[in-house]
């Protein structure tokens, strides 16, 4: 199986191998501006997954819809790129790389159209579904196209430019969307995809020319599995976006939607590995660094999606900052990532990349685990420190999992592979952010009955605090200014379960990577011949 034999195994000249073996091919000017539109059309479908986190609700206001109702639009858009995604690497191999990435980035720029114009919140839910399925192919049509179109000596500069935008995209998202809304409106967070949208995809088309479509390919077409990978990860999404607000399996939807994604999965890998033309080969899982890679991807998304929702989260339900603020905060993570890139490079010649992902790792550990000492004065300078260790972090663990995942695949493997592994990245994030809010809400009522136990009202000193309270606020509001006093009570009691849950979430989140890095001796290092990131 490729990608497991050791290095030992096989010397440095291991690209005699021909089933292994890149074709050598110029990068001029041309090529290096085709894949640059490329990179930057990957920026706007992943930074457009957190852009409206922030301003959830100015859209409610917008559009009249219920709490409820206004999740959809961040769901819709993560549900349906999740579907395209694995299905991309087929459909790049059917259109060809040019193709599939301008019609990708056209679909894109129009569905962001629609959401501008959405006149309510049905409409805006068919946009961001459309949006995401049509723009998802361009994440990750970009990997392939980076470890197909550069030679090997390229390899770190191209993994760190991409490895840069995959990671800081959904950072920047709440900040970019804040302040687009404060600053203008929100109909600005999908309007400034229009512009870009159209150049993106007027480049690429113009320059770039990597292969050839192969429409002999839809004569084996497999409209079953499409509809079983549908159902299994469309349901599966659903199940993992909608189950904490609505008690898991006690909600008939999410134990239906469970039950489908289920059954969906069970028939969609029997198809996958006994039809003659599967549109997603699974048997790339049989490479040990795929797999393991894989796994690390997921591991990731949990903490890249995680924090970045996690912090925002607490920002606004327990200091009360609006969306400019949060994204003045959260920026500090982006530009970190962003002033460590040049050290992930020089980094990926000079360590071992096994020992640059421990590193990394390790790192993005200790940045939670920082982030886990939240306080009801948490503020900007608190969140500094964390945010610099997890930003820095986050391009030492990237750059050596692209490369240990992807640099060992032969490259007729390379396009679906990259679906599968850009797959397991957002199904961490998916999964870690409905762990969290599960245990948000597990750990808020724990916390709850801990501190309320604690207090007795008939005690001197919670009297006290009441009757100051009560005099102070009888002169500020009409009414009983005792039970205005209590209610306020409560509410600090709340806050300080809300703080500690918080810090629960960061621990557990940073438990995951620990034992990630403790599964590090499992995974064997690349050829270096092969992986671009020597």
């Amino acid at each position: 199986m490729d990608g497991d034999i050791a290095l030992h195994e096989m010397p440095a000249a291991a690209n005699a191998s021909s089933q292994h073996a890149r074709p050598v091919r110029h990068v001029g000017i041309r090529e290096w501006v085709g894949f640059l539109a490329m990179v930057f059309g990957m920026f706007m479908a992943l930074l457009d997954i957190q852009i409206v986190s922030s301003s959830l609700s100015e859209i409610q206001a917008g559009l009249a819809a219920s709490s409820d109702e206004i999740a959809w639009v961040q769901t819709a858009y993560l549900i349906a790129e999740v579907v395209m995604i694995p299905l991309s690497g087929y459909l790049s191999r059917v259109l060809s790389t040019r193709l599939l990435f301008v019609i990708s980035a056209t679909g894109f720029t129009l569905m962001s159209l629609g959401c501008a114009f959405a006149t309510g919140i049905d409409s805006m839910i068919v946009c961001r579904a459309l949006q995401g399925f049509i723009g998802g192919a361009m994440i990750p049509t970009v990997f392939a196209t980076s470890f197909t179109l550069f030679p090997p000596n390229r390899g770190a500069a191209v993994g760190v430019l991409v490895g840069l935008i995959a990671t800081m995209a959904p950072t920047l998202g709440p900040t970019i969307g804040g302040y687009l809304t404060q600053a203008l409106s929100w109909h600005w967070l999908f309007l400034i995809n229009i512009g870009p949208g159209i150049l993106v995809a007027t480049a690429v088309f113009l320059l770039v020319d990597i292969d050839r479509p192969d429409f002999t390919l839809l004569k084996g077409f497999d409209g079953a599995g499409l509809a079983l990978m549908a159902l299994f990860l469309g349901c599966l999404e659903y199940t993992l976006e909608e189950g904490p607000r609505w008690d898991w399996f006690a909600d008939t939807s999410i134990a239906t939607a469970a039950l489908i994604s289920a059954v969906s999965a069970g028939l969609f890998f029997w198809r996958m590995l006994s039809y003659h033309h599967p549109i997603v080969d699974l048997r790339a899982f049989a490479d040990r660094n795929f797999a393991l890679g894989c796994g690390y991807s997921f591991i990731l998304g949990i903490g890249l999606y995680g924090a970045v929702y996690v912090q925002p989260v607490f920002l606004a339900r327990v200091r009360g900052f609006n969306s400019l603020q949060i994204g003045e905060i959260m920026f500090v993570t982006g530009l970190f990532q962003f002033l460590s890139a040049p050290l992930a490079a020089i980094l990926s010649k000079k360590l071992e990349l096994r020992v640059m992902l421990g590193l990394g790792m390790a790192l993005f550990a200790t940045g939670l685990y920082l982030n886990a000492g939240l306080t009801n004065q948490t503020g900007f300078w608190e969140l500094f420190v964390p945010q610099m260790v997890r930003g820095s972090a986050l391009m030492l663990c990237f750059l050596p999992i692209n490369t240990l995942t992807l640099g060992t695949l032969a490259p007729s493997k390379i396009k679906n592979a990259s679906g599968l592994y850009n797959l397991m990245r957002n199904l961490g994030g998916a999964l870690g952010l409905a762990a969290i809010n599960t245990v948000l809400t597990d750990r808020l009522a724990l916390h709850w009955a801990r501190l309320s136990s604690h207090i007795d009202l008939t005690s001197p000193t919670i009297q006290n605090y009441l009757d100051q309270m009560s005099g102070r606020l009888s002169t500020l509001l009409p009414g009983d200014a005792t039970a205005t006093a209590t209610r306020q009570l409560g509410n600090l009691l709340m806050r300080e379960a809300y703080v500690m849950s918080f810090n629960d979430c960061l621990l557990l989140m940073a438990g995951v990577f620990a034992f990630g890095l403790a599964t590090m001796p499992l995974i064997r290092k690349p050829r270096q011949a092969v992986g671009p990131g020597h």
